[in-house]
């Protein structure tokens, strides 16, 4: 077997392993720091787009239960909403480039998120069980930041990247299509613009499977 082949078959293979390991411990306790994590990342993007249009962001909160919310004054309502289930996958997205850099730049990514964690948990975050989860999270990357061996940093930005890639998109189909009845982004928007939740929830998919093919075939060349 020639060398990129090799390479290639152990990426494929990589990630069926990964999402069929995460598909199987979905709902214990390993993988629950990172599905508040994912939830972070999204409330944090509602944040940012409030920012970035004019506004204040006022809080940020989040719950055992793998809920959040960011609460705002001002800016452009449209682009708020819009930034929660895209912002957690660019974030995801994000982290999955981060990871293939060289070891050194890929530290001190890892230890400029946790920087960046714990910044937003001092700053935004309002509520015990989300200051404690958002101030604990953001250490832990720091110490992996700083004693992991390189292959270490890598496989954690890799994770990050791929879990909130992969819970963006099962996000958008729990809360929008499945339940069509919460009050979601999508329904907000739904209400604010007069086009279905639905129509929002499938648009939202396509750009997010969209987005993670791209990001694979920059993978698949690459190796």
């Amino acid at each position: 077997m020639k060398p990129v082949t090799r390479r290639r078959t152990r990426l494929v293979l990589g990630l069926a392993a990964f999402y069929v390991a995460l598909w199987f411990l979905w709902f214990t306790p390993v993988i629950f720091p990172l599905k508040i994590f994912v939830v972070l990342l999204h409330e944090v993007s509602h944040a940012l787009a409030a920012l970035a249009t004019g506004g204040a962001v006022e809080r940020i909160v989040l719950n055992v239960n793998q809920g959040g919310a960011t609460y705002v004054l001002g800016g452009n309502a449209f682009l708020i909403l819009s930034a929660g289930y895209l912002g957690s996958l660019l974030w995801g997205l994000l982290l999955i480039e981060l990871a293939g850099m060289r070891a050194k730049r890929a530290r001190w990514a890892v230890g400029l998120l946790g920087g960046f964690v714990l910044l937003v948990a001092i700053l935004l975050v309002r509520n015990m069980f989300g200051l404690l989860f958002t101030a604990a999270f953001g250490v832990a990357l720091i110490v992996s930041a700083r004693y992991l061996p390189p292959r270490g940093v890598a496989n954690v930005l890799l994770v990050l990247g791929l879990t909130s890639a992969l819970y963006a998109v099962l996000d958008i189909r729990s809360d929008i299509i499945s339940r069509p009845h919460l009050r979601s982004d999508a329904g907000m928007l739904s209400e604010m613009t007069g086009i279905p939740t639905a129509v929002w929830g499938f648009l939202w998919i396509g750009l997010a499977l969209a987005a993670c093919w791209i990001a694979l075939r920059r993978w698949w060349a690459r190796v």
